[in-house]
C-alpha cells in the first residue's frame, strides 16, 4: 500500500508540528497520578484510601479502552487517514475531561472523581493510541525513531513543566480565587485542540505496510509469538511500576518525610527540567551503545543514586535536589528509547504476520503504562494506610509510617528496576537485525 516513507523525507517543520500535541497531552496526564490524588485527599478532604480504590477503578476502565481503541484504529479507514481521525476525535473529549476534572465543583467526592477520571482516561487513550502509531509509522529507520522520540518525549516534558509549576504557582487551595489545578485545566482545554489541529493539518498520514488482513485469534498469536515485543513489555511495565511509585507519593514524601511542603513545586520542577537535559543525553548514548543497552545503564545509574533517598533526614534540600537532577537526567532515558524500540518490535511482527498493527501494539504498550501506575496507586495508598500513615493535611505522622513511606517510595522501585535490567541486557532486536526486517518488509 505505498512505499515506506523514510525518515530524511520528514521535515523538521513536520516533526515539530507532529510533537507539539505532546505537551498538552502531558499536562492533561500527568496530574491525575501526581496532583489529583494530593488535591482530592488534602484540599478536597476525601479519605487516602478511597480515593486509591477509586483511581484504581479508573485505571481498571482504561485498561478495557485500550484494546477495543487499538483494534479500532488498525481496522477503521476513513478518508482522512485512520491514525489522524481518530487522534481528531479525542480532542474535545480530553479538553472537555480536563476542565471537568481538574476544576471540580464545591462537594465533589469520589464519584465526581470516578466518572470525569474515565472521561479524562478515555479521551486520554483515543488520543495516544493512534498518536504514537502515527509516530511509529511516520518514520522507519532505526536511529530515525529515536530522533522523532527524543523530540516529543521532550516537547512531552515541556508539558510536564507546565503541569507542575501552574498548580504549584497559583496554589491547590487559593483562597478567593481557581486553584492551580483549575487553570492547568483550562490550559489543555484551549492548548490541545489547537496543537492537535495543527498536527492533523501540517501531518500526512504515513504510508501503510499492510499486506494482508489478519482475523483477530490469528492475530493475537503473531502479537504472543512476537518474543522481542513481549520480553521489551515486561521490562516496560516493570520499570514504569518503579517509576509510578515515587511519582504517586513525591508529594508526600517530600512534605510529610523531609519536613519541606514549600519545596515540592520546585523540587518536581527541578526533577523534569534535569528530564529534558536527559534526552539529547540518551539520544547519544544509544547512538553508540545501542537503544537497549543505553536504557540499562540509565536505570543502573537510577537506582544507584536512588537508593540514598531513605536515608536523608529531615531538611536535606541540597541533597534531595541533586537526586532530582541525577534521577531526572535518567527519566530522559526512560521516555525517549522505550518508545523508539516500540516502534521496532512493530516491525517484527509486520514482517511475519502482513498486516501493520501499530495501534493494536501502541494499546497494549498504553495498558503496560497504565497496568504499572494503577498497581502504584491501587497498592501503596492502601499499604502506607496499613502502616498508619495520615495523608490529611496538618496530620503528624508517627515515625514508624513515616519510615514504611521512605522505603516503599524508593527502595521498592529498586528491585522493580533492576529486575527490568535483567530483561533487557540482552535484548536481541538490535540495528543490524532490524534493518534486515525493514528489507523483508520494503521487499513484500
Amino acid at each position: 500500500m505505498g512505499k515506506p516513507r523514510q525518515s530524511e523525507n520528514v521535515t523538521p517543520g513536520t516533526r515539530l508540528a507532529y510533537a507539539l500535541p505532546a505537551a498538552p497531552l502531558a499536562a492533561l496526564g500527568l496530574p491525575l497520578y501526581a496532583v489529583v490524588p494530593t488535591y482530592y485527599t488534602e484540599t478536597l478532604g476525601l479519605p487516602l484510601a478511597a480515593v486509591g480504590l477509586t483511581l484504581l477503578l479508573v485505571r481498571i476502565f482504561d485498561a478495557v479502552c485500550d484494546p477495543v481503541i487499538g483494534v479500532i484504529a488498525d481496522r477503521y479507514r476513513p478518508p482522512m487517514g485512520r491514525r489522524r481521525f481518530l487522534f481528531a476525535l479525542a480532542l474535545p473529549v480530553a479538553a472537555i475531561s480536563a476542565l471537568a476534572l481538574y476544576a471540580p465543583p464545591a462537594g465533589a467526592g469520589v464519584l465526581w472523581l470516578g466518572l470525569w477520571g474515565c472521561v479524562l482516561s478515555l479521551g486520554f487513550t483515543l488520543a495516544t493510541v493512534p498518536y504514537s502509531a502515527w509516530g511509529a509509522e511516520l518514520v522507519s529507520d532505526y536511529t530515525g525513531r529515536t530522533s522523532l522520540a527524543a523530540l516529543r518525549e521532550g516537547t512531552t516534558l515541556v508539558g510536564t513543566l507546565i503541569a507542575i509549576v501552574v498548580p504549584f504557582a497559583i496554589g491547590l487551595d487559593p483562597p478567593g480565587r481557581l486553584s492551580g489545578l483549575a487553570v492547568l485545566g483550562i490550559i489543555v482545554a484551549i492548548a490541545l485542540p489547537l496543537t492537535g489541529a495543527l498536527a492533523v493539518a501540517k501531518v500526512s498520514e504515513p504510508a501503510e505496510h499492510t499486506a494482508a488482513i489478519v482475523g483477530l485469534r490469528k492475530g493475537l498469536g503473531y502479537l504472543a509469538a512476537n518474543r522481542p515485543f513481549i520480553r521489551l513489555l515486561a521490562a516496560y511495565f516493570l520499570n514504569g511500576f518503579a517509576n509510578g511509585i515515587p511519582a504517586t507519593l513525591f508529594l508526600y514524601f517530600v512534605s510529610d518525610r523531609l519536613g519541606m511542603p514549600e519545596a515540592r513545586g520546585p523540587l518536581l520542577f527541578l526533577y523534569f527540567l534535569s528530564g529534558i537535559a536527559g534526552v539529547p543525553l540518551a539520544t547519544l548514548t544509544a547512538r553508540r551503545l545501542g537503544k537497549h543497552r543505553a536504557w540499562c545503564m540509565a536505570m543502573i545509574a537510577a537506582c544507584a543514586v536512588f537508593a540514598a533517598a531513605p536515608l536523608l533526614q529531615p531538611g536535606a534540600i541540597y541533597a534531595f535536589a541533586s537526586i532530582c537532577v541525577l534521577t531526572g537526567l535518567m527519566l530522559g532515558f526512560d521516555l525517549s528509547l522505550p518508545p523508539a524500540m516500540q516502534a521496532d518490535v512493530i516491525d517484527e511482527d509486520t514482517a511475519n504476520s502482513g498486516e501493520q498493527r501499530s495501534g493494536l501494539y501502541f494499546a497494549a504498550w498504553g495498558l503496560a503504562t497504565k497496568a504499572s501506575l494503577a498497581a502504584g496507586v491501587g497498592l501503596v495508598f492502601p499499604a502506607l494506610a496499613g502502616f498508619g500513615f495520615d495523608a490529611s493535611k496538618g496530620m503528624a505522622n508517627a515515625p514508624d509510617a513515616l519510615t514504611a513511606l521512605a522505603i516503599i517510595y524508593a527502595w521498592l522501585p529498586i528491585a522493580l528496576k533492576l529486575a527490568a535490567v535483567a530483561l533487557m541486557w540482552n535484548f536481541p532486536l538490535d540495528e543490524a537485525k532490524h534493518r534486515e526486517l525493514r528489507q523483508r518488509i520494503e521487499n513484500r
